[in-house]
């Protein structure tokens, strides 16, 4: 029987406890839950992390390194459109990530809340979102990029604008699966956003 580094038993609790806390809710990711799932010993949770809290911290990180802004290479054969198609274009990447795994997108807004009700996880969430806000901060900054314009809002103001809507987007087709409605919510929001964009200075 091959004996498993301390890293890939971490590793592997990870992920046993994120599929758990997907299939139960992370109220059901109990210590004896996770192990069972990973096809570990009680003891190597304890050995692998200091508390539940923790587990819970690296859960969060590891789904927030999930997301990321598309690259420029992702979309840059779009970069001779019209501003709109190319606004459209970078949000449709951005949504495509939401759609590939909504599962765990639903369970991060479950950790969230989780995260907001304990006194020693309240900074996960702020830096969960922190995360968001760069990640699509990144997004503005690559469509700004390929369509040669700048933005006539400042970019922090922007993003967290832009991030409330694809929040508010996300949940709403987490609880109806409304494709077309979806779609239809993001073309009306790049259309938007192309309203707050200018020509790049001479």
């Amino acid at each position: 029987m091959t004996r498993r580094s301390a890293d890939e038993r971490r590793e592997e609790l990870l992920e046993a406890a994120i599929r758990v806390m997907i299939r139960e809710g992370v109220a059901g990711a109990t210590t004896r839950a996770v192990v069972a799932e990973a096809g570990l010993p009680l003891g190597a949770f304890h050995y692998c992390f200091r508390s539940k809290e923790e587990l819970l911290t690296s859960v969060v990180e590891r789904i927030m390194s999930r997301a990321m802004a598309p690259t420029t290479a992702q979309v840059v054969e779009i970069k001779d459109e019209p501003v709109p198609d190319i606004i459209r274009a970078t949000l449709q990447t951005y949504w495509a990530q939401i759609t590939a795994s909504p599962d765990e997108h639903q369970l991060t807004y479950e950790l969230t809340q989780y995260a907001m009700r304990q006194p020693g996880l309240t900074d996960v969430a702020r830096r969960q979102y922190r995360h968001y806000l760069d990640v699509y901060r990144q997004s503005l900054e690559i469509s700004a990029q390929l369509a040669g314009v700048e933005w006539t809002l400042p970019l922090p103001v922007l993003a967290r604008y832009g991030l409330s809507v694809l929040d508010g987007l996300t949940l709403h087709w987490l609880i109806d699966r409304d494709d077309a409605e979806a779609h239809a919510a993001l073309d009306a929001y790049a259309a938007h956003l192309a309203t707050l964009a200018r020509p790049l200075s001479a």
